[in-house]
C-alpha cells in the first residue's frame, strides 16, 4: 500500500465548521407573530365583535321593554307583559286571556317583542 499525505491547508479567515453546518437566516420576531396577530384579528372581527353587538341590543330591548308588549321568551312561550318586577329582574306574561293565566319569567330569558301595545290594533 502507498501512503499519501494530504496536506489541507485552512486560511487563518476561513471557519471550518462553516462549511460543514449552514444554518438558515434569523427571521424577524415580527414576521414570525405576524400570522398569529393576524389570526388574532379576523378571530376579533368575526366572532367577538358580533357578539358584543348583538348583547348590547339585546339589553337595549329588555330595558324598553313595556307593560302591554307581546313578547316571546327562550322557551318559545308568548304573551303579554302584565307586571315588570325591575328589583327582582322578573316578568310576568299572561299567557292566555280567558283563564287569565300569569307565569313569571326571567326578565333575561326574553328574546324578542314581537308588538307593543300601542301597535296593537286587531284585538
Amino acid at each position: 500500500m502507498n501512503e499519501t499525505n494530504l496536506n489541507i491547508e485552512v486560511s487563518p479567515n476561513t471557519n471550518p465548521n462553516q462549511a460543514a453546518t449552514s444554518s438558515p437566516p434569523e427571521q424577524s420576531i415580527l414576521i414570525t407573530l405576524f400570522p398569529f396577530i393576524l389570526m388574532i384579528g379576523v378571530l376579533y372581527l368575526l366572532i367577538i365583535r358580533p357578539q358584543q353587538k348583538q348583547k348590547r341590543e339585546h339589553q337595549n330591548l329588555l330595558e324598553n321593554l313595556k307593560v302591554g308588549d307581546k313578547v316571546v321568551t327562550t322557551s318559545g312561550m308568548i304573551g303579554r307583559i302584565a307586571n315588570i318586577k325591575n328589583e327582582k329582574n322578573i316578568v310576568v306574561l299572561r299567557v292566555d286571556d280567558t283563564t287569565k293565566t300569569k307565569i313569571e319569567f326571567q326578565k333575561s330569558s326574553i328574546v324578542a317583542v314581537l308588538d307593543s301595545k300601542d301597535d296593537d290594533n286587531d284585538e
